[in-house]
């Protein structure tokens, strides 16, 4: 009984009582198995022993004085501006070390030459340790170095709330931390700092400064896939574009707001966008760009269920990349217009435009896409029981694919199985 009155000891003293008598509970009167599970429960897991394990420290939190330092200094006797000054070098030659040492693949001695230069750099006032941290944090999320990254985010918020502690906040610190997240991917925070700044650009009634501010807002509630803010940030900007005859940023509002409506599946909004796009390349004669945008416009009129707007958008899409001799575009143009049939069941107008496609493919090189057309001939005369058109086209089909060296085995079933179908075999 020595033995089990040692185990209730430790027990007594790494877990709770509680515990001991729900497994004792469990295994019964199997005292010699209860023993063994216990032991290792207790041995092999390393939360048993964890209230006894110092956590390990931050490696920016400052343990005992750096040589670099001319002084400990301290609150009331932070360094003077000559020994922030005679800092500075030591600092920059400490970034070089790490540097060099990262770029040999040394990345364990630089980061420990980085995390040093951080503790040393609140020496030279916040805005300095502010901007070393945001570049050494971009550094540390590329390299995945998941402890770096949250101890210099952990750091970037307690100087952000004891800046807040002191109005009025420094607006030269604020930018300084917004970049700072941003460079270790935390828009949240950023967005937090550049509402700020925005709210302080409007008091002053500053417009320069607001849309500065609310084209690096837009963007990051664009990374941060918030599209509703996203879009009304820019229907902001298009709003102050069109107000000061902005031609230019007008446009490049237009297409953000596009893309963020396509990307947030809203055809209806997406649409209007296009729309107004197409209206700025029609005025400035940007014909070249017209082509492709027609086609994302007639894809929206499917996507809302107007077939006629969408057969019509694509129509004119293909004429005027024809005109251009934007061959790729008209081949888009022409695919998505025979789908658009195919898929209201007009198969005879569908095979009219893979045809026409049969032609045009060759012109943008674009064997594959080729190759794709004829499988879709061969499958509506599949579908329509015209076995010897549809054999024609999947051996065209099969032709191309070995000259590819890509798919020739799905053509062969394919002219198998006509031929299966058609009882020529």
């Amino acid at each position: 009984m020595k033995l089990f009155s040692d185990l209730y000891d430790i027990l007594k003293a790494k877990l709770t009582f509680r515990f001991m008598a729900m497994v004792l509970q469990r295994y019964g009167m199997g005292l010699l198995k209860a023993i063994a599970s216990i032991c290792l429960m207790i041995f092999s897991s390393s939360g048993a022993f964890a209230a006894d394990e110092q956590p390990k420290p931050s490696p920016l939190e400052i343990t005992k004085p750096d040589p670099l330092l001319p002084r400990q200094p301290t609150k009331k006797q932070p360094l003077s501006p000559q020994e922030r000054q005679q800092l500075q070098p030591a600092l920059d030659e400490l970034n070089s070390q790490a540097t060099t040492q990262y770029q040999a693949g040394n990345k364990l001695a630089a980061f420990e030459i980085w995390y040093r230069e951080l503790r040393l750099r609140r020496f030279l006032g916040v805005l300095e340790e502010v901007k070393a941290l945001g570049r050494v944090g971009a550094i540390a999320w590329q390299d995945n170095q998941k402890e770096g990254v949250q101890a210099i985010t952990k750091r970037l918020k307690e100087i952000q709330q004891e800046a807040q502690k002191k109005p009025p906040v420094d607006l030269t610190l604020l930018e300084a931390m917004g970049q700072a997240y941003q460079q270790v991917r935390l828009p949240g925070p950023a967005l937090e700092v550049y509402q700020q700044l925005l709210a302080d650009a409007r008091a002053k009634q500053d417009k320069a400064r607001e849309i500065q501010i609310l084209k690096l807002v837009a963007e990051l509630q664009l990374s941060y896939f918030d599209y509703p803010k996203a879009a009304a940030t820019y229907e902001e900007l298009l709003n102050y574009a069109l107000a000061q005859g902005d031609y230019l940023n007008q446009v490049v509002y237009v297409q953000k707001l596009a893309d963020i409506y396509d990307r947030a599946k809203q055809p209806k909004n997406a649409l209007l966008a296009k729309q107004r796009l197409l209206e700025s390349y029609v005025k400035s004669n940007q014909v070249d760009k017209i082509p492709a945008l027609k086609i994302q416009i007639a894809a929206d009129y499917e996507l809302l269920g107007q077939p006629n707007e969408a057969s019509r958008t694509y129509q004119e899409a293909y004429q005027q990349a024809w005109d251009l001799k934007q061959y790729a575009n008209v081949s888009q143009a022409l695919q998505k217009l025979a789908n658009l049939y195919y898929t209201r069941g007009d198969r005879q107008s569908a095979l009219q435009i893979y045809r026409v496609l049969l032609q045009v493919e060759p012109r943008s090189y674009s064997f594959y896409d080729l190759m794709n057309t004829y499988d879709r001939i061969g499958q509506i005369y599949l579908e329509l029981k015209d076995y010897p058109q549809a054999l024609a086209a999947f051996q065209k089909g099969l032709e191309i694919a070995t000259a590819l060296k890509y798919q020739e085995g799905y053509f062969a079933a394919q002219i198998d199985r006509v031929q299966k179908e058609s009882g020529n075999r």
